[in-house]
C-alpha cells in the first residue's frame, strides 16, 4: 500500500528511566547520529516545553521516529518523575519493547522499579542500558547485578524477559557498547550509538495486528494544532486509515461520543511532522478530523462496536482548591480572571491528562493530582498563560476502609497514602535527615553505603513529604538526592505538627518602606522587600512566635523642617526570604491561600477582614468538608 511501511519493518520502543538518568539526551543522540535531525549534543530537543527546559526534567511524553537499515523506529520519550507516572502508563500501551536506562552510578531507583514493573506486567521486551558509565564514580558491574536483583525481586518477569541484553552507554558523549567485555576505555566507540539502533532492529519484535480488519486506535495523547484543531496521537491497533475515511470515538464506557471524517494523518520523523497518505496497524500517528474525543478513548471505523482496553491510571493522592482571585490587587496583572475561564482551562487540562480529576464545588474547583510537582507545573503554566487565581494548600486524600481487629470484629479505619522514599546524601547529613523524616511519621527501612555516601530507605506518609524537598536541600547543603514513589494506602499514622510559627500580616495598603520593615524585622522573618505592594491581610513574613502578628509595613518616616545635627542613618535590612510557588504550597497554613498572577505570587489569609478572622478562631476554625466523612 502506498505510504505504508511493512509491519515487519516497524519497531516501537519506549525509553523509560528514573528522573535525570539520561533519557532525553540519549534520544537526541539517536536522532542526530541516525540523520533524522540536526541536533546539538546539548540541545535536549525533546524537552520542547519552556518549563521542561527550566527544570531540566521531562513533563510530557513525546514521540518521534527515525529510519535505520530501512526500518522505521518509533521512539517515545517518557517522564522520569513519579508525579507524571500516568504518562508512562499510557505510553507503554503503544510500544512492543522498552529501553530501561539506569545510571551506572546511582543504580536502580524508586521510579526505575515503578516503570519496570509496568513494562514487565505488559509483557514488553526490555533492553537494559547502563548510562553514564564514563563517570569516575560509575560502578557498572555492581549496578548490573542490582538490575538483575530488581528483575527477580519484582516477581512478574517471564523467563524470556529475564534474558535481557545489556548496553553500556554514555548519552552525553554519544556512544553505546552492546554486551561489552572488558573496560569501556579499550572498546571501539567509533560507531557511536548506532550499535544500539542495530540491537533495536534485531531484538525488538515487530508490532502485531491485522491491517485488513476494521480501523482501531487508542488515544494516548491530545495535541492542539493551530490549523487542524485537535489531533489525537496513538498507535493503530488494527486496520488501515486514509484521509476521508469515516471515523468515530468510543469512550471508556462504550458509548459513541462523536463521529466525523479523518482530514489529516500526521507522522513525526525527527523534529518535523508531515502528512502521510495512510496509516496501518503498528504505526504511531496523529489523526485530525473530529473534536470531542479524550485520552483513553478509542478512535475507530464506524462499524466497530466495542472500544479497545485501556490502562487505568493510579488514583490521585493530593487535592487543591482553585478559586477566583478576589484580593484587592485582583485584575491588575492578568487578563484571564473569571470563574468560567478558569473552569474551561481546568477542563481542557483534564482532557489531556487523565491523572488529574476535577470536581466543581460551591466555593471553587477541587483538583486532584499525583503530587506537588504536578500541581505546581499546572499552576505555573496557567500563570504564564495570563491567568489570575487563588489556590489553597494541598491536602492529602484519605480513604475509609474496613479492617479486622484481633478479636475478629470489623472496624472502620482511615487510610492514607504512604510513599517509598530513597535518599542519597553524605553520611554527615544522614542524622538530620533521619530525624526530620521520623518527625514526619516516617519509618526507616534500611541504611547502607553507596560509593562513600549514605543510601537511606524510608516509608513516609505523603502529607509528611509536603514541603520537605525544600528543607532537604538545606539540610544536605544541596548535595542530597531525594526520590519518592507511592507505595499504597496504609492506616493513618496520626497528626503531624507543622514546624512553622505564626504569620506576620499587613494591616495597611501601599508600598512597603525600609523605615517600617526595619522595626518589623526583629519580630520574625520577612518575605517582602521595600517597595513591594501589600494590602490588609497579606502575609509578609513569619512571626517568631506561634501567634499571628499584625503590623503596618507601609509606615513612612515623618519629615520636619528642623535640620538634624547628625548625618542621615542608612537602613540595612537582612535579605528577604522569597518563597517560590512549590515552597509556598506546603508552607502556608490551612486558613491561608496563594494568590497567583502573571507578575507576582503572594500569600494572604483566606479571610482578609481581621474581625472575621478572630471570630472564626474563637469558633475553632474551619473544618475541611472533604475529610469529614472519613474522620467522623
Amino acid at each position: 500500500m502506498a505510504g505504508l511501511f511493512g509491519m515487519d519493518k516497524i519497531r516501537n520502543v519506549a525509553i523509560i528511566a528514573h528522573v535525570d538518568h539520561g533519557k532525553t539526551s540519549l534520544v537526541d543522540q539517536l536522532l542526530r547520529q541516525s540523520g533524522a535531525a540536526a541536533v546539538d549534543p546539548a540541545a535536549r530537543v525533546m524537552d520542547s516545553n519552556a518549563l521542561e527546559r527550566e527544570r531540566g526534567i521531562t513533563i510530557l511524553s513525546k514521540s518521534t521516529s527515525l529510519l535505520h537499515r530501512s526500518h522505521r523506529i518509533n521512539l517515545v520519550d517518557t517522564p522520569g518523575h513519579a508525579d507524571f507516572g500516568g504518562e508512562v502508563e499510557r505510553v507503554l500501551s503503544t510500544v512492543d519493547a522498552c529501553l530501561l536506562l539506569v545510571c551506572a552510578t546511582e543504580g536502580p531507583m524508586t521510579q526505575t522499579r515503578f516503570v519496570l514493573t509496568k513494562a514487565l506486567q505488559r509483557g514488553l521486551k526490555v533492553i537494559v542500558v547502563l548510562n553514564k558509565v564514563d563517570r569516575d564514580s560509575a560502578r557498572p558491574g555492581e549496578v548490573d547485578a542490582e538490575v538483575l536483583d530488581l528483575f527477580l525481586g519484582l516477581g512478574c518477569a517471564s523467563e524470556e524477559q529475564l534474558e535481557y541484553r545489556v548496553v553500556h552507554a554514555s548519552a552525553k558523549e554519544g556512544w553505546a557498547l552492546v554486551d561489552p567485555e572488558g573496560s569501556w576505555q579499550d572498546a571501539d566507540k567509533s560507531k557511536g550509538v548506532l550499535p544500539l539502533l542495530d540491537l533495536i532492529v534485531d531484538e525488538v519484535p515487530p508490532p502485531k495486528g491485522d491491517r485488513s480488519g476494521p480501523f482501531k486506535m487508542l488515544v494516548t495523547q491530545i495535541e492542539n494544532n493551530p490549523f487542524l484543531g485537535k489531533c489525537y496521537l496513538g498507535r493503530v491497533e488494527s486496520g488501515t486509515l486514509r484521509p476521508g475515511d469515516a471515523i468515530k470515538s468510543i469512550d471508556t464506557a462504550g458509548n459513541v461520543v462523536v463521529e466525523g471524517r479523518c482530514t489529516k494523518i500526521l507522522l513525526r520523523q525527527g523534529l518535523q511532522q508531515f502528512p502521510v497518505e495512510a496509516a496501518g496497524a503498528g504505526d504511531i500517528v496523529s489523526i485530525a478530523g473530529i473534536d470531542g474525543a479524550f485520552v483513553n478513548h478509542t478512535v475507530c471505523s464506524v462499524d466497530v462496536k466495542e472500544g479497545l482496553p485501556f490502562v487505568p491510571v493510579d488514583p490521585p493522592t493530593i487535592s487543591m482548591m482553585f478559586f477566583v482571585n478576589d484580593s484587592p490587587l485582583a485584575g491588575q496583572d492578568g487578563k484571564l480572571l473569571t470563574t468560567q475561564l478558569i473552569r474551561d482551562r481546568l477542563i481542557r487540562e483534564c482532557e489531556v491528562n487523565p491523572a488529574l480529576r476535577l470536581t466543581e464545588t460551591s466555593d471553587g474547583f477541587e483538583v486532584k493530582g499525583r503530587g506537588e510537582l504536578q500541581m505546581g507545573v499546572l499552576i505555573e503554566t496557567m500563570r504564564r498563560e495570563g491567568f489570575e487565581l487563588s489556590v489553597s494548600p494541598p491536602r492529602v486524600i484519605l480513604k475509609a476502609a474496613e479492617t479486622m481487629t484481633d478479636d475478629g470484629r470489623k472496624e472502620r479505619a482511615v487510610m492514607e497514602p504512604v510513599e517509598e522514599v530513597t535518599i542519597d546524601c553524605d553520611h554527615e547529613h544522614a542524622g538530620g535527615v533521619i530525624e526530620q523524616l521520623s518527625y514526619r511519621k516516617g519509618t526507616m527501612v534500611s541504611y547502607g553505603d553507596l560509593g562513600g555516601r549514605a543510601r537511606i530507605m524510608f516509608e513516609v506518609p505523603t502529607r509528611g513529604l509536603l514541603g520537605y524537598p525544600a528543607q532537604f536541600k538545606s539540610d544536605t547543603s544541596g548535595q542530597g538526592v531525594l526520590n519518592h514513589l507511592l507505595k499504597g494506602y496504609f492506616p493513618y499514622r496520626g497528626p503531624i505538627d507543622k514546624p512553622r510559627k505564626g504569620s506576620i500580616l499587613s494591616t495597611a495598603a501601599g508600598e512597603c518602606t525600609a523605615y517600617a520593615l526595619r522595626d518589623i524585622e526583629p519580630r520574625g522573618k520577612l518575605f517582602v522587600t521595600p517597595n513591594t505592594v501589600v494590602y490588609p491581610g497579606m502575609v509578609i513574613g513569619e512571626h517568631s512566635r506561634e501567634s499571628d502578628l499584625e503590623v503596618n509595613p507601609v509606615k513612612a518616616k515623618q519629615l520636619t523642617n528642623i535640620r538634624a545635627a547628625g548625618k542621615e542613618e542608612t537602613i540595612r535590612l537582612v535579605p528577604a526570604d522569597v518563597l517560590g510557588l512549590e515552597r509556598l504550597m506546603s508552607y502556608i497554613q490551612d486558613d491561608e491561600v496563594i494568590e497567583i498572577t502573571p507578575k507576582a505570587i503572594r500569600t494572604r489569609k483566606s479571610e482578609l477582614d481581621p474581625n472575621r478572622r478572630k471570630a472564626a478562631a474563637r469558633r475553632g476554625g474551619a473544618v475541611d468538608p472533604r475529610q469529614l466523612e472519613l474522620l467522623a
